[in-house]
């Protein structure tokens, strides 16, 4: 556990990094007045790092534009998920060439409106777990029950011409238990019949980079990110920690 390994350094009166064994220890001090890039080795103690929760580590980097953002809770999902239940499903858009849809009334109160469009290839619906579905109108909760039994699933709004993604703060596609998000600045998103190539290939895998390209966005990737400050009594060096 990171976390526990980290408090223990912090215990320790000296931390020793054990790269570089060729190179002689350097004091913080010369390294703050060098310039980079140098290899030094370094004895030092570490006073403290951030974040504390490791969970908060996580984040989600644009390889393009080189942004960085907080991972979207699922409360900001559920409100965007709302907000496009407003408009109903247009049945004209409905049971296409490349696609066959269902649509039904909830039984509660609200009575909502909710359409799943099942992609077709070579005509036929495929078994669950090779599928991608496109839905309409749906909770969180439902979204992610599909999710665990079909392969993939978009959350969809329709126009008066064509079904579209929903706001990019919403994931684009969710695979399983693994939501995945485009970056704002960089997509320019498709409407869905972009991905009736897809369906048309001999095998279609649906694979998340795949499906991203299709429809314009530029996919954001999870990076795990720690800052951690060092010390030798010459002075004090931040190094951060930047991973996929």
């Amino acid at each position: 556990d990171l976390e526990l390994h980290l408090q223990r350094c912090q215990q320790l009166s000296v931390t020793v990094l054990t790269d570089h064994q060729d190179l002689k220890n350097t004091e913080l001090k010369t390294i703050l007045n060098s310039t980079a890039p140098q290899q030094y080795r370094i004895r030092a103690k570490l006073r403290t790092y951030k974040p504390q929760k490791l969970y908060q580590s996580i984040k989600l980097h644009c390889s393009k534009c080189n942004s960085l953002q907080e991972v979207p809770g699922g409360d900001d999902f559920d409100l965007i998920l709302q907000g496009s239940a407003v408009t109903a499903p247009n049945p004209e858009l409905h049971n296409t060439s490349w696609y066959d849809s269902v649509m039904w009334t909830t039984q509660d109160q609200k009575q909502r409106k909710i359409a799943i469009h099942f992609v077709k290839h070579d005509e036929m619906v495929q078994q669950p777990e090779d599928t991608l579905i496109m839905i309409e109108g749906g909770t969180l909760k439902e979204i992610w029950k599909l999710a665990k039994r079909f392969k993939c699933v978009i959350p969809v709004r329709s126009t008066e011409d064509d079904l579209e993604l929903l706001d990019l703060s919403a994931p684009f596609l969710l695979q399983g238990n693994i939501k995945y998000y485009g970056c704002k600045q960089c997509s320019v998103p498709k409407p869905m019949k972009s991905l009736s190539s897809i369906a048309a290939e001999q095998r279609p895998s649906w694979e998340p980079t795949e499906i991203a390209q299709a429809l314009g966005v530029q996919p954001l990737q999870y990076v795990f990110i720690m800052k951690f400050t060092l010390v030798d009594g010459t002075g004090a060096l931040n190094a951060y920690l930047f991973d996929y």
